[in-house]
């Protein structure tokens, strides 16, 4: 049986990466989707493929309050009712703090973390009327840690992480669970913008346990199992998916150290 039969789930920044292999895996599990993204022709295709049964576009910019609140509207209009939230759809900055703009701030902190806000504002009344729900936030690696140059982006991933843990206490009682979700280096746009492939695409990656990066797909077979019955009992989590890049800090073995032998 498909896990997430029944279901109906939003998926922001749908139209591509993570986003993208979210939207297709729920609904190859049984969900309906509704497919969010600026990016509507990308979007409206990735709806068309699911099927217009199963998947509905909505052109979404999510700091827009009355944006949130149409797709809402939309979702319930043509499935009747709101299961999953993957607040999914982010930026990234890079920038030295003394370069930074307060314009540039303002801008990651408003897609990153005003964007999950308002997501969780506007499902959590539809959710609650059913006394069920999940709210999956994806935060990062570097919600867990700091990054060099990445001081606007690290902030709204830690940000992601706190503002989950307190919503995972205030829809608890509602039956709402809510856990975020922490990819790695990811082979999308963001994570890989040049395009690299075949052996290339992992230089770097020495410093990762698993020792290469991850795929789309990985992260949202991470958001299936939090948004399935399987998690039933999971709330206020954070759920690595990262190769274990944050489990430590990668030191190579040192000249002349003692060889670590396993049994």
């Amino acid at each position: 049986m498909a896990r997430l039969d029944g279901k109906v789930a939003i998926v922001t920044g749908a139209a591509q990466g993570m986003g993208e292999a979210t939207a297709r895996l729920f609904a190859a599990e049984g969900a309906k989707v509704v497919v969010c993204d600026i990016l509507e022709d990308k979007g409206k295709a990735v709806a068309a493929d699911l099927g217009a049964d199963n998947a509905l576009f909505h052109s979404l910019d999510v700091r827009s309050e009355e944006g949130w609140a149409a797709v809402v509207a939309a979702a319930v209009a043509k499935f009747g009712k709101i299961d999953i939230l993957v607040n999914n759809a982010a930026v990234v900055h890079f920038s030295p703090i003394e370069a930074i703009e307060a314009a540039d701030v303002e801008r990651v902190l408003g897609i990153n973390v005003l964007g999950v806000i308002l997501g969780a504002k506007h499902a959590a009344p539809e959710m609650t009327k059913s006394g069920r729900g999940v709210i999956i936030n994806i935060s990062s690696v570097d919600g867990l840690r700091g990054c060099n140059g990445l001081t606007a982006y690290t902030a709204s991933k830690w940000a992601v992480r706190g503002l989950s843990k307190s919503l995972a206490y205030e829809l608890g009682p509602r039956g709402v669970r809510v856990c975020t979700v922490h990819p790695g280096g990811v082979n999308t746009q963001m994570g890989n913008p040049a395009g690299l492939s075949g052996d290339a695409l992992n230089v770097g990656y020495e410093r990762v346990p698993l020792q290469r990066i991850g795929e789309p797909e990985e992260i949202a077979r991470a958001s299936l199992f939090v948004a399935s019955d399987d998690a039933s009992y999971i709330t206020g989590a954070e759920i690595a998916v990262d190769g274990g890049w944050s489990a430590g800090y990668y030191q190579p073995m040192l000249p002349g150290a003692p060889e670590v032998l396993s049994k």
